[in-house]
């Protein structure tokens, strides 16, 4: 039995065992790359520590614990209330406002975990105010980073053009940033529909006016309807009554605030890290309010951070140890253009889910010229079919987008979420890719 397959073997074993025993996944795969990264890939210890995602742990470190410290201080409740304020109390909207938030974001420039890193702490925080499912919120948002994800001045599309330039390839940027658009557009609308977006909008307005005293915990309240709309009844998770004090600024908030404003702006107008300037910011507020920051370090979601990083230290051996590029060529060398294509925009899905999805276009984009070039197939259709297949996936919780959402979600079932999350990416995994090359790829465009 050969290397690679060894390896592919070992990693739907860890899968079952996760699985089936309740064992962090984190854990098992770091188990897993000292296995078959020392004693399969002969590697040492600093070549199986190659793959680890320090810049990713960073990441979800720092975001989380800037988060935590806005929850604990009341910012994020703070948010809420202005975000349905914002669009007069309609909650079913909010969704659609995170979409188009992490959407805009990524056209101008935004890479797509820095715009999911700002956006779903407070998307998922209102979500789990007005009892919306976080697999809908989770999914919306990573769904919109995706659909402007490869505008023409993006860093995905940035990046796709020019690898379609330097192997002289026919290209077309409108194109590839239409096709994303669209099929992230079309899923988001699913999820909406299947999640239980339409009982948000039977829902109807929600009363977001300060009342005095503290949140009723119990009985169920009438919100008061804006003009023109009828009073809807509503249970208590999802309309709570807000007292005066959730909707003051109090110094501690408008520095949070002040801070979360800052790490948009050091992220994307200045290219800093994300993580690093988090966890900065979370540092300074610490020190100025120690006393509603103590707790902060403790909700930082560790159990995720060791799922992810182990994860995808073993991908990393993966690709030290050449698997990835087995499989790629294995498929390339096909002889039936449209069955190899099927297969690497599958393959694109499928090791995304995992790993960097402008590394696995850039290894896949290469690997079809050679059938590329004999004309049966489009180019343009190609790539644009390879784009959606390999970013469509990052809901998945082992992909950067997918474990800032899992990361993000307050006062869920972690592991439940986490296995929702799962299953959404396998499903995305499964059908994705074919609907992607039977629309683009098969009708030849380009």
């Amino acid at each position: 039995m050969s290397p690679e397959l060894i390896s592919i073997l070992v990693l739907v074993v860890v899968f079952v065992i996760a699985t089936t025993r309740s064992v962090n996944m984190g854990a098992l795969a770091f188990a897993a790359a000292f296995g078959v990264g020392g004693l399969v890939a002969d590697l040492d210890a600093d070549g199986i520590f190659a793959g680890f995602p320090g810049d990713l742990f960073v990441v979800l470190v720092g975001v989380t614990y800037l988060f935590a410290i806005a929850r604990a201080n009341g910012t994020t409740d703070w948010l809420v209330h202005a975000a349905v304020r914002l669009v007069r109390g309609r909650v079913a909207l909010i969704p659609w406002v995170m979409f188009a938030l992490t959407g805009a974001l990524t056209a101008i420039g935004a890479v797509s975990p820095a715009a999911v890193a700002i956006v779903a702490p407070i998307a998922l925080s209102f979500a789990a105010r007005y009892g919306i499912s976080p697999l809908l919120m989770g999914a919306m948002v990573v769904h919109g980073a995706q659909a402007g994800g490869f505008s023409p001045i993006s860093i995905y599309g940035s990046i796709v053009n020019g690898i379609v330039e330097r192997e002289k390839l026919p290209g077309n940027e409108v194109v590839l940033f239409l096709a994303s658009f669209a099929a992230n557009l079309v899923i988001a609308a699913v999820v909406f529909v299947v999640c239980g977006g339409m009982k948000l909008w039977a829902q109807g307005a929600v009363d977001e006016t300060p009342a005095a005293g503290s949140r009723a915990a119990g009985a169920a309240q009438v919100g008061a309807a804006a003009p023109g709309t009828a009073q809807v009844r509503t249970a208590p998770t999802a309309t709570p009554t807000l007292s005066t004090e959730t909707t003051t600024l109090t110094p501690a908030r408008t520095a949070t605030l002040t801070s979360l404003l800052a790490l948009v702006v050091a992220v994307l107008i200045f290219d800093l890290d994300a993580g690093l300037t988090a966890i900065t910011l979370a540092v300074l507020l610490s020190t100025a309010w120690p006393e509603a920051s103590r707790k902060a370090v403790g909700e930082i979601a560790w159990p995720t951070v060791l799922l992810i990083c182990g994860v995808l230290t073993y991908v990393g051996v993966l690709d030290e140890m050449g698997t990835i590029t087995w499989a790629g060529e294995g498929v390339g060398g096909i002889g039936i253009p449209l069955l190899a294509a099927v297969l690497l925009c599958y393959i694109g899905a499928l090791v995304s889910a995992f790993a960097s999805s402008v590394g696995i276009m850039g290894a896949l984009i290469p690997l079809a010229v050679p059938f590329l070039e004999r004309g049966e197939i489009g180019a343009v259709g190609m790539v644009a079919a390879l784009a959606v297949s390999a970013t469509v996936v990052d809901v998945s919780p082992f992909s950067t987008n997918g474990a800032l959402v899992l990361a993000a979600a307050p006062d869920v079932d972690r592991e439940r979420f986490f296995r929702q999350l799962m299953v959404y990416g396998g499903i995305v995994v499964a059908v994705v890719p074919a609907a992607a090359w039977l629309v683009m790829v098969v009708p030849g465009w380009g």
